[in-house]
């Protein structure tokens, strides 16, 4: 009952503080600030420790949960590649550290519209090469990100393939947003979190006239053979429903070994409110051992 009610409490949250913020007509740089705010409300689990780095020549932070560590997770966040940072993050990669017992590293990829595609991409890309370099054993890397941040975890992993570099051991995606055309937009019910208008918008600044269609920019529409194993996650009571949908059928088509987890009444990257809500505990820790379980021991 108490469970109930929290989800029916944080739902209303994001419904009425949250969603009326992420509207086109409302300035990037007043929605980075308000969003900086509001993630305040997603807390890491006590003993979290968060560590300014740099990875790639960007700023990063290295989140860690317990000191003996056994593999790096690269976490790409999200915010439909215009807002978001390490920081509003902290809730997520604290619990996702605790999960899965990996050191999780954030870094500050640059944003739309300063910065548009293929930036984002590029730092990156730039962030695994710089772990490749310190030495790091890909085997012993995971790759993950919610939103925009998971549809960049799965164009990463394909330019990777592309250039004959060593893959990560897995990839993991909550909410992911892997088609910008938004042609096969989900309509739930409820949509507590995003509205289609302002996601067209984060769509038009990211991409600065390149086609959507370019598989590296909406993934749905690339090459996904010889990707690592792909765990996604999406609540029921998103837009981007769809997008989880046709990314684990293309992933299957092209013989990678995918699971799709689907969570009843949930919304988007619902796993911000893990450590307060089971569910979302729940799928934090199920994504955490689907990194461990790819590792290389």
């Amino acid at each position: 009952m108490l469970q109930h009610l929290l989800e029916t409490g944080l739902r209303q949250t994001m419904q009425r503080l949250v969603r009326p913020v992420l509207h086109p007509a409302v300035p990037v740089g007043f929605q980075r600030t308000y969003t900086r705010q509001a993630y305040r409300s997603s807390i890491p689990p006590r003993g979290s420790r968060f560590v300014p780095t740099s990875l790639g020549g960007l700023a990063a932070t290295r989140t860690e949960y317990n000191a003996d560590t056994r593999g790096l997770v690269l976490y790409l966040h999200g915010g439909g590649f215009i807002i978001g940072s390490s920081t509003t993050h902290r809730g997520l990669t604290g619990h996702l550290a605790k999960a899965s017992g990996c050191s999780v590293l954030t870094p500050d990829y640059r944003l739309a519209p300063e910065h548009p595609f293929p930036a984002a991409l590029d730092d990156a890309e730039a962030a695994y090469r710089a772990l490749l370099d310190e030495g790091t054993d890909p085997r012993a890397i995971a790759i993950a990100g919610d939103s925009a941040g998971g549809g960049l975890t799965v164009a990463l992993a394909m330019r990777l393939r592309e250039q004959d570099l060593p893959l990560p051991s897995s990839l993991t995606v909550f909410s992911p947003w892997v088609d910008l055309t938004q042609q096969q937009l989900y309509a739930p019910e409820c949509e507590p979190v995003l509205q289609a208008r302002w996601t067209a918008k984060a769509a038009r600044l990211y991409s600065n006239g390149e086609p959507l269609t370019n598989p590296l920019i909406s993934p749905i529409y690339g090459d996904l053979s010889g990707l690592p194993p792909l765990l996604i996650q999406a609540g029921s009571e998103e837009i981007l429903l769809s997008d989880a949908e046709r990314l684990a059928a293309v992933a299957k088509q092209a013989d990678v070994p995918t699971t799709l987890e689907i969570y009843n009444s949930l919304w988007h990257v619902f796993q911000i409110h893990s450590g307060q809500l089971d569910r979302a505990t729940d799928a934090v820790a199920g994504a955490g051992a689907h990194i461990r379980r790819h590792l290389a021991s």
